[in-house]
């Protein structure tokens, strides 16, 4: 396993104060009896949401395809802030590959990443905990994330995910 992990209390203020957008959350779910893994990111400013199925917890496939799929996003990625796995292993990979400070929330403090807990949770309504997730389609994993980014969020002054991230990158060309 990597070392130099940095803990949650070490992220830039900004980062909490949640006004910049590039600052991201990520775990993952595990199906039941441990059969199949989603990888899960959020941004914190517009609850933006990249959600990946995986073949295993190997931190190089999470890192191929967190990569992969954070440089396919439209909005920056500044700072990833991860639980404790050892998926996350290759976090210095990840982190020199997207130019990205990764910082990992402190062992049983699950609410540095609290974003990413709720978000987590809304993916369970969809894909229960008694569900493998070994048995559901990427299709449906897609259909997902699409639903979650384009569901409008109290938080976002009931704009979805998707609008938020729009009106970002108009504000970017202008």
């Amino acid at each position: 396993m990597e070392s130099n992990r940095s803990g949650g209390p070490d992220r830039p203020a900004v980062v909490e104060q949640n006004t910049e957008i590039g600052h991201w959350e990520g775990d993952t779910i595990i199906g039941a009896n441990h059969e199949g893994v989603l990888l899960t990111l959020v941004e914190r400013v517009t609850k933006y949401t990249i959600v990946e199925k995986l073949e295993s917890k190997n931190a190089d496939e999470l890192a191929k395809v967190l990569i992969y799929r954070a440089n396919k996003c439209d909005l920056p990625v500044k700072t990833i802030t991860f639980d404790n796995g050892k998926e996350f292993s290759k976090h210095q990979k990840i982190g020199a590959e997207l130019k990205a400070d990764i910082y990992f929330a402190r062992p049983c403090h699950s609410w540095e990443r609290g974003l990413n807990e709720n978000t987590n949770g809304m993916i369970r309504q969809y894909i229960p905990k008694s569900c493998p997730i070994s048995i559901v389609k990427k299709s449906d994993i897609k259909w997902i994330e699409n639903q979650l980014n384009n569901r409008p969020r109290k938080t976002l002054g009931y704009l979805s995910p998707i609008q938020c991230a729009l009106k970002y990158q108009v504000a970017l060309q202008t």
